[in-house]
């Protein structure tokens, strides 16, 4: 997947990423990017105003910050053998998801790494954590389950898009998660599957008693928008398929997916009937209101799936957090 220079791996506190780890350094490797391994110290500068039977904050930091250090540092030295990748090892303080958004900002991080927070009180895989990394974050964001080491078998890209009123942003969007699905299904020998979800809007008005339109014409105005939507998913795929060479796509052989309902039930239910290992998906609201930086499908969707994420906002999206 050939489209990073910088990526930030973050190292979880119970250390419980070897495998992600690992990923992350093939991926740098593959794509001779530098990659920043950091862990998160959560500091509490200013809680105390004065020292606590004579320890001052400093000296409670100091062994804590050594101790995480050292960790990184073992973490690194497992892959010594890939001396091809340029690794820089950091610590960040703060709020775990505005101390990881800084970093980006700041070094202008193009993809963040990290396993998935744990919230066992909470039914859903992502916690608040990291659902703030993922409508926040300027850059992708690609959250591991911890329990995954193989190479993933089955991926699946979500495209969202209205063929009669088409943004240019989202459009790029759509063609930049599905240029990274490829690049991704060809890195890890992974079966490619493509879905979009679509409806015809007003049909459950038209087709009710009080409608004047005959059946035939609602299902006529039906299959119209049908077809709008599968000759521009089409469209879509053709202009990935002529940037990769129709070779790699004869190889992958992406399945297409076009369903007709609600998005964010369709995706949770395929994922789980395909057994998905892998999402690619956009996050930004395609409403336009201000403050809505992730749209309410894919946030219903992620809240629903148990399977790794990689999220991905439109380029020259900027965070609310900086």
């Amino acid at each position: 997947m050939k489209n990073f220079k910088n990526i930030l791996f973050i190292v979880d506190a119970e250390m419980q990423c070897q495998s992600a780890f690992e990923r992350a350094m093939l991926l740098a490797e593959n794509n001779q990017a530098n990659l920043t391994v950091a862990a998160i110290v959560d500091e509490l500068q200013g809680y105390y105003e004065q020292p606590i039977q004579g320890i001052s904050q400093a000296e409670i930091n100091a062994p804590i910050k050594d101790e995480r250090l050292k960790q990184i540092e073992n973490l690194v030295a497992s892959q010594q053998n890939r001396n091809k990748v340029k690794v820089t090892i950091k610590l960040l303080t703060g709020k775990s998801f505005l101390a990881i958004i800084h970093e980006v900002v700041t070094q202008k991080m193009d993809l963040v790494i990290k396993t998935v927070d744990k919230e066992t009180f909470m039914p859903r895989l992502f916690g608040s954590s990291d659902m703030s990394l993922l409508r926040e974050c300027p850059c992708p964001v690609w959250l591991l389950k911890t329990a995954v080491h193989e190479p993933y078998k089955k991926l699946l890209v979500a495209v969202d898009f209205d063929p009669i009123s088409t943004e240019p942003e989202n459009n790029q969007l759509n063609l930049r998660i599905l240029n990274m699905s490829l690049s991704l299904a060809l890195a890890e020998f992974s079966e490619l599957h493509i879905v979009h979800v679509w409806s015809a809007y007003g049909e459950s008005g038209l087709r009710t008693g009080f409608a004047k339109q005959s059946s035939t014409d609602v299902d006529a105005y039906v299959d119209e928008i049908r077809v709008k939507h599968e000759s521009y998913l089409q469209q879509l795929i053709s202009g990935v398929i002529d940037k990769a060479g129709k070779e790699v796509c004869d190889y992958i052989k992406p399945r297409i997916h076009l369903m007709k309902g609600n998005a964010r039930d369709k995706i949770p239910e395929l994922a789980k009937k395909e057994q998905i290992d892998l999402i690619v998906m956009g996050t930004l609201s395609r409403t336009g209101v201000p403050g809505f930086f992730m749209g309410n499908t894919s946030e219903t969707i992620l809240n629903q799936i148990d399977c790794s994420i990689l999220a991905v906002k439109p380029e020259g999206f900027i965070s609310p957090a900086v």
